[in-house]
């Protein structure tokens, strides 16, 4: 009786029959961890282990700070019905992200235009006007001089 199933998939993704028989194998593939992109300013990307120090820490005040952003699940009852981002429906249970401005968008769409810019972009009101004074404050105590450094 004669098997008419194909070579087995170890065969089949290390493996393969040279001219005489033999197996000849090769490697598998090697595995290559990914580095984060993070955008330092609006139009420039670099990956994290490219960034200075300064720079990793200015990303992860941004971060810090998107993070005390509201998020909720879309339960249909409000009027917006998609994304102004991604112009995608929003879904019964879709996780939503609220803006102080109370615009609202799904959580990646929004986290992503927010590591390159901290604004609405609906209304370009400043993100992060009121929480960067509970957030954290300068030596100085002035929320403003906080923001620069967040936004710069």
């Amino acid at each position: 009786m004669g098997n008419c199933l194909k070579a087995s998939s170890t065969e089949a993704v290390y493996g393969s029959r040279g001219r005489s028989g033999e197996s000849v194998f090769r490697r598998p593939p090697t595995y290559r961890p990914t580095v984060p992109v993070y955008y330092t300013t609006p139009n420039i990307s670099r990956p994290a282990n490219q960034l200075s120090e300064e720079e990793q820490v200015r990303i992860a005040r941004r971060l810090g700070l998107i993070q005390h952003l509201p998020t909720s699940r879309y339960d249909g009852a409000k009027k917006v019905g998609e994304c102004p981002i991604c112009m995608a429906e929003f879904l019964t249970g879709d996780s939503v992200r609220y803006l102080p401005c109370m615009h609202v968008y799904h959580v990646s769409c929004i986290d992503d235009w927010l590591q390159r810019s901290l604004t609405c972009p609906s209304c370009m009101e400043p993100v992060d006007a009121a929480l960067v004074s509970s957030y954290e404050t300068s030596d100085t105590g002035n929320p403003r001089n906080t923001l620069q450094s967040v936004t710069e």
